[in-house]
């Protein structure tokens, strides 16, 4: 792939060149790449899956932009690299990681804390913690409120919870785009 800069020949050139050569225009750069082959075989289903979740990219990212309060939110977030509408982009195609559940501070009382490490490419919306008994009936959930380290989120127990044993903690967090990853952890 060849870069050019402010080229007399090119600039402001796009497009395809005798079926071997692709010209574009990014951030004032013409780029000069190989051509794509062409495709022998038709998408997998998985691809045309793929296809689609980044389609739905596109016109999210799109409607943010035309958001002045969410434009303003991915612009700060963009650098040279990478415009607004790219970091929109890649936001609704990443949802958040639940890394870590540490329950060291549970003990099945009242105001006893769960911490839980949520990370994201741009930002968690929210991140819902479930306590389940080991015969699956729900001793209580809530939401946890988010530290000034902007990773971990500390749930406080409103109920409580006389046996422990067999219970598992369910994290479901969320990022704007309204993506959802969940963790469970055993106690």
């Amino acid at each position: 792939m060849a870069k050019s800069a402010k080229n007399i020949v090119l600039y402001g050139a796009s497009g395809k060149l005798g079926g071997q050569i692709v010209i574009r225009q990014r951030g004032g750069q013409t780029i000069l790449s190989q051509a794509p082959g062409e495709r022998e075989k038709a998408p997998t289903e998985a691809q045309k899956a793929q296809q689609m979740k980044f389609q739905q990219a596109i016109l999210y990212g799109k409607a943010q932009l035309a958001d002045e309060t969410a434009k303003a939110e991915y612009a700060a977030k963009s650098d040279e690299r990478r415009s607004a509408y790219n970091v929109a982009v890649a936001d609704f195609l990443h949802a958040p990681d639940v890394d870590e559940i540490d329950v060291t501070d549970y003990h099945g009382a009242i105001n006893d804390s769960i911490r839980v490490r949520v990370t994201d490419d741009f930002k968690v919306q929210q991140v819902q913690v479930s306590i389940v008994n080991a015969d699956g009936t729900l001793v209580e959930e809530g939401n946890a409120a988010k530290q000034g380290n902007e990773i971990d989120w500390i749930y406080t127990a409103t109920a409580t919870n006389e046996s422990k044993e067999g219970d598992k903690i369910v994290v479901r967090a969320s990022d704007k785009p309204g993506n959802i990853s969940a963790l469970e952890q055993a106690m």
